[in-house]
């Protein structure tokens, strides 16, 4: 039963401090169950949202905010995440997991879209937001289980981040294809450049990578130098600003080249370590973030995934339900077929697929793009709503169990 308040005008703040408080007040109704206290956040939402009593929508202000708390949860993860972990579990039987994980999933969700006779564009998304792994969701979720920094918590980022990688370059493939004549030679054209594009950023990841391995080698260079550039400035908190700044420039420049920003801001943040800036300053950096995120942006955001709902719009019944079921078993196969063809143990396994299957933010961006491209419909754009969020918020539970399974 759904209470309509829209009659009441309710300012900005107000909307915030509503959306805050219920947000910290569920998620800390789940940390006391022993369950991430995204899901708590996530409730809130639908209950302020259209689905239930329809008092808070999500505007562009809260759209802001999210997107701020998506891109300090991004690099909270990507200072505690070792760079060379994640080289090490891309490298030979590995990539299986990534490619699996990911074509499973989307082929799945395209014979779907063909089933239903949806139009080739339509088709093409639908299967994308299933393949995809909403990357802010799978750090949160670990984080809150404190297996982040494990090998098997490692290797489902690392996965996470390749099909994300590969889901936002064909993304951007298709946006540049969605103006122009679909001849052989516009549609070649158009792949080649996106893929150099990302081969360009991938290029100047690494040569940051090794340049700044090259500093580290000279013990307490790099430090030395931001002590004196420290020393010099006058303003407050200017540590937190150089460091805004480096992560700034590389999420600029992945936005800019057709990418997803957290993208360039998850690879920069890895980036940052002890040995380079050194262990006080990384501290600093660190809890200044932490709190900034995890206790205000943070529960806005995933409170602003509850936002989404809209069951209003949506008539076909059959195909939420199998949009759903398909996104659920179809990426948690895709990990665990490859997980098994790159010899992890069958738990093991299972624990990635499961890892793997929230798809959250990233999910709505590539759907909110699409609506707003008019490549799918508010109805087909609702449907991917429910199923990101459904996904969500059923990942936690799931994962939990298959961690203590492989704990056994």
């Amino acid at each position: 039963m759904q209470f309509n308040v829209e009659a009441l005008e309710i300012p900005f703040f107000a909307q915030l401090l509503i959306l805050l408080v219920l947000a910290r007040f569920f998620g800390e109704i789940m940390e006391r169950f022993k369950q991430p206290a995204l899901i708590g956040e996530i409730m809130a939402g639908v209950i302020l949202g259209p689905t239930i009593l329809n008092f808070i929508h999500r505007t562009e202000e809260l759209k802001v905010i999210s997107e701020l708390g998506v891109f300090l949860l991004i690099i909270i993860a990507g200072l505690e995440i070792n760079f060379d972990g994640i080289i090490r579990s891309l490298k030979g039987r590995n990539i299986i997991i990534s490619l699996s994980a990911f074509f499973i999933p989307f082929f799945a969700g395209f014979f779907l879209g063909k089933i239903f006779q949806l139009d080739i564009m339509a088709t093409i998304f639908i299967g994308l937001c299933i393949a995809i792994t909403a990357l802010p969701v799978s750090i949160r979720i670990l984080m809150d289980f404190g297996k982040l920094n494990t090998p098997l918590g490692q290797k489902i980022i690392s996965i996470a981040i390749f099909d994300d990688i590969l889901a936002l370059s064909i993304l951007g493939i298709i946006l540049d294809l969605k103006d122009i004549e679909l001849s052989f030679f516009n549609i070649s054209k158009t792949v080649i450049f996106t893929l150099f594009k990302l081969t360009c950023f991938v290029l100047l990841i690494i040569a940051s990578y090794k340049l700044i391995e090259r500093f580290s080698r000279k013990e307490n260079f790099i430090e030395e130098k931001l002590n004196i550039v420290l020393g010099f400035l006058k303003g407050k908190e200017s540590l937190f600003a150089i460091f805004f700044v480096f992560v700034l420039i590389f999420a600029t420049i992945t936005e800019s080249i057709g990418l997803h920003f957290i993208i360039g801001a998850f690879f920069a943040s890895m980036l940052i370590s002890k040995e380079l800036v050194g262990e006080k300053h990384l501290n600093t950096i660190h809890n200044t973030t932490n709190g900034m995120a995890m206790g205000f942006l943070a529960p806005i955001f995933f409170a602003g995934i509850g936002l989404e709902f809209e069951f209003s719009s949506i008539e076909n019944y059959p195909l939420l339900i199998l949009i759903i079921l398909i996104s659920f078993a179809s990426k948690i196969i895709g990990g665990y077929i490859g997980s098994r063809m790159a010899k992890q143990n069958h738990k093991t396994a299972l624990a990635i697929g499961i890892g793997l299957n929230a798809r959250g933010i990233m999910e709505l961006v590539i759907a909110n793009i699409a609506f707003k491209a008019g490549i799918i419909s508010l109805e087909i754009f609702s449907m991917l709503v429910i199923m990101g969020v459904f996904t969500t918020i059923c990942t936690p539970f799931l994962l939990k169990k298959a961690f203590q399974l492989v704990e056994e």
